[in-house]
């Protein structure tokens, strides 16, 4: 159990002074003692089990007596053994309302919200004293001879391991049913990217949901090794190599539901670092009307994406959504009479009715030789992937004149910087002006949950950082979600930011004669460009996000 969290919580109860709390944390560390001794040590309680009524308290729960209590087989069968031992979980009692269950750690909301998603139960936490709680887990699971700690001890005795016991350990029932459970965890709580990470002395598992990384209750840092591996075979991997980087690809089913995940492994100090990037295909049907786009930008982009030649681009940081933008793009032009090819750097998503081909750097396939072959296939719009080096940017520019339309991504930091960074590449200025028709700036924000969404008085330090006086705010509302069990933080789903730069003839002067980007963002302003900021103040307004989340991202 955290001791930092019980002293925090023995000093708001006034039991304990911040002096002494320093005191404790010096003691703990040069005696090695746990929480619950050293509190005894100074006299705050008089027995270690004294701080479990306290903690009781605080949670506003029960204390259960386990000393003459022992859970029946049919209680604890909602709850496996594995998983049990792996959370320090026991059930007490099962009722209309959810499983009631003490935990070791019962100040670690994680270890709840894990048990809650992979029993398909609501969990009802209540106190105990840890180490009746491990006792009563050792007496009614046994020792765990076919779960995590017997592999824990196997692991041990095999670090110098064939690259056949090492399949073999990946492959094990309990790894696959951990690993399994993991994904199932992340996928259903609807993370985007899930990532296994190895420390000196702890294996981490977080994964990201709504741009936000959450992390699991870890496993024991010895299976490490085998939970990568897992991963790698199921990606395709070559698990005898983990000196260089690998890429593979996870086709899995969730229930009724497939799910990809692009899988990257990356060799660090202490072992291999993985990520699963989970590609969610119902952003392949997301149409250009559910994206969020202001009604003028919207009329703006429908009419450019349909043009006969030009360059869109749409820029920002990797994650803010520009795939799923231009995806939504490729499916409203997407018609009979139109032939539609992209090059991918992966191919992410198959899309009926267009030609993807998947960039392959490592064989020479790369963005510009791609595009040559392009030309040479008759199409009517192009997508490409993201414009890198100048080849690739002029072979683009090049398509676009002559009589094919190029939407492409950039990592710029808001629209006007894209047309700069094209000339930083190389590109001549009057080719970007005859070429470019917009650009698009975007960022993803996460969006208020609406079932605990309240209005609130924002401190005058978060107003001045965003720029604004309470003159102009005049009457305006600000919201906040106070966190709730449909969303635990405040915030359900993302949605865009954007800020559209038209290439009118103005703009395309100011390109030509090579002006910075601080000139041609000042232009754009003047002819009615809505800038980042702008746009996210529209969101704070209406009540989409808060404005801690706008400073964030723009």
């Amino acid at each position: 159990m955290n001791s930092q969290q019980v002293i925090d919580l023995f000093t708001s109860r006034g039991l304990v002074d911040k002096f002494l709390a320093q005191d404790m944390h010096q003691s703990m560390e040069s005696t090695g003692k746990g929480i619950a001794e050293t509190l005894v040590d100074f006299e705050i309680t008089s027995n270690k089990d004294d701080i479990w009524p306290v903690i009781a308290s605080e949670l506003g729960t029960e204390l259960v007596d386990l000393t003459t209590f022992t859970p029946p087989d049919e209680l604890l069968a909602l709850v496996p053994g594995g998983m049990a031992r792996l959370h320090g979980a026991l059930p007490v009692n099962v009722g209309p309302e959810g499983l009631y269950i003490v935990l070791v750690d019962p100040l670690n909301p994680q270890a709840a919200e894990d048990l809650r998603f992979s029993l398909g139960k609501e969990i009802i936490v209540m106190v105990a004293p840890d180490h009746l709680i491990e006792a009563k887990i050792e007496q009614c699971y046994g020792g765990g001879s076919s779960g995590m700690e017997d592999m824990l001890k196997q692991l041990d005795t095999q670090a110098e391991a064939s690259l056949e016991d090492v399949e073999s350990e990946a492959n094990s029932a309990p790894i696959i049913r951990y690993v399994d459970q993991v994904l199932f965890m992340a996928i259903r709580e609807q993370a985007s990217d899930i990532h296994f990470e190895p420390f000196e002395k702890e294996f981490k598992i977080r994964y990201r949901v709504d741009g936000a990384l959450f992390e699991m209750a870890p496993p024991p840092m010895n299976l490490a090794r085998a939970i990568i591996s897992r991963v790698k075979v199921m990606s395709n991997m070559n698990i005898a190599e983990n000196r260089v980087p690998q890429d593979g690809r996870i086709v899995k089913n969730m229930g009724e539901k497939q799910v990809d995940m692009r899988v990257s492994s990356l060799p660090t100090q202490h072992g291999e670092s993985i990520v699963l990037r989970v590609l969610d295909r119902s952003n392949i049907n997301l149409s250009l009307e559910v994206l969020g786009l202001p009604k003028p930008m919207y009329e703006y982009v429908t009419e450019t994406i349909h043009k006969p030649n030009g360059i869109f681009v749409v820029t920002g940081p990797t994650g803010a959504g520009k795939t799923t933008t231009l995806y939504a793009a490729l499916r409203m032009i997407n018609t009979i009479d139109a032939k539609l090819l992209t090059a991918e750097d992966p191919v992410e998503y198959d899309i009926d009715g267009i030609i993807q081909i998947p960039v392959n750097e490592a064989i020479g396939l790369d963005f510009s030789r791609v595009l040559r072959a392009f030309l040479r296939q008759d199409p009517d719009r192009i997508l490409v992937g993201e414009i890198r080096d100048k080849e690739t940017a002029q072979i683009s520019i090049q398509a676009s004149l002559t009589g094919h339309l190029v939407l492409s991504t950039l990592h710029t930091n808001d629209a006007p910087g894209a047309v700069t960074r094209l000339i930083d590449m190389g590109v001549e200025p009057f080719l970007v002006a005859a070429s470019m028709e917009g650009v698009l700036a975007q960022r993803l924000v996460r969006t208020i949950c609406d079932s605990c969404r309240v209005s609130y008085e924002p401190n005058e330090a978060l107003l001045n950082q965003l720029g604004v006086s309470a003159v102009e705010l005049g009457d305006k509302e600000f919201y906040t979600g106070k966190g709730c069990d449909v969303c635990g933080n405040g915030y359900k789903g993302r949605q865009g930011l954007f800020e559209l730069l038209d290439v009118t003839d103005p703009i395309r002067e100011l390109i030509t004669e090579r002006a910075p980007t601080v000139v041609i963002k000042q232009k754009a302003i003047e002819l009615g460009m809505q800038t980042l900021r702008e746009d996210g103040l529209r969101n704070i307004y209406t009540g989409k996000t808060t404005i801690e989340e706008v400073l964030k991202y723009t």
